[in-house]
């Protein structure tokens, strides 16, 4: 199928114009004097939320050589969502604000090395298409070979915009 030069002219120009659109719109980072990354960046009124790991259930304690202790699958995708949560907050936005996310999953060594997702959406359905918060995000999940942390099986990173 061949395709005239007007026809593509016309299209590189509405992907032009697109990417000006974007490249036009405001952006303000949230970024923590000693993160070495921004929490979220808000481009126009979309709020892209970096991802979020668990917090330890118990922290590590180096004095002892004991590592983090973060629970299973289900209490750490509870403790991302609530950190995501908290972040949408401050920002004026909440859960159902989200249209996007990525969940990323370790395999789990007390599962045999399988990645849990029943546990992630135990807690994950606790969030999103509930009668208190009916929003469904489109959302991507896949195992990855490790986490940045070790014993941390859940990132989550989110796309939210501000209603008008």
């Amino acid at each position: 199928m061949k395709i005239s030069t007007v026809t593509f002219i016309l299209a590189l120009s509405s992907v032009v114009n697109a990417q000006l659109a974007v490249a036009q719109q405001p952006v303000r980072r949230i970024q923590p004097a000693t993160a070495a990354i921004a929490t979220a960046v808000w481009v126009g009124d979309t709020l892209y939320v970096s991802g979020q790991l668990p917090n330890p259930i118990t922290p590590a304690d180096t004095t002892k050589g004991m590592p983090a202790v973060y629970g299973d699958t289900k209490t750490q995708t509870d403790s991302a969502l609530r950190k995501i949560e908290t972040i949408l907050k401050e920002q004026g936005l909440a859960m159902g604000d989200v249209f996007m996310m990525h969940v990323y999953l370790a395999a789990d060594p007390s599962l045999g090395n399988k990645m849990d997702f029943a546990g992630m959406m135990a807690s994950y359905t606790q969030f999103f298409g509930t009668a208190a918060q009916p929003n469904k995000p489109a959302r991507s999940t896949v195992q990855v070979a490790a986490l940045v942390a070790a014993g941390a099986l859940v990132e989550i990173e989110v796309i939210a915009v501000r209603s008008k």
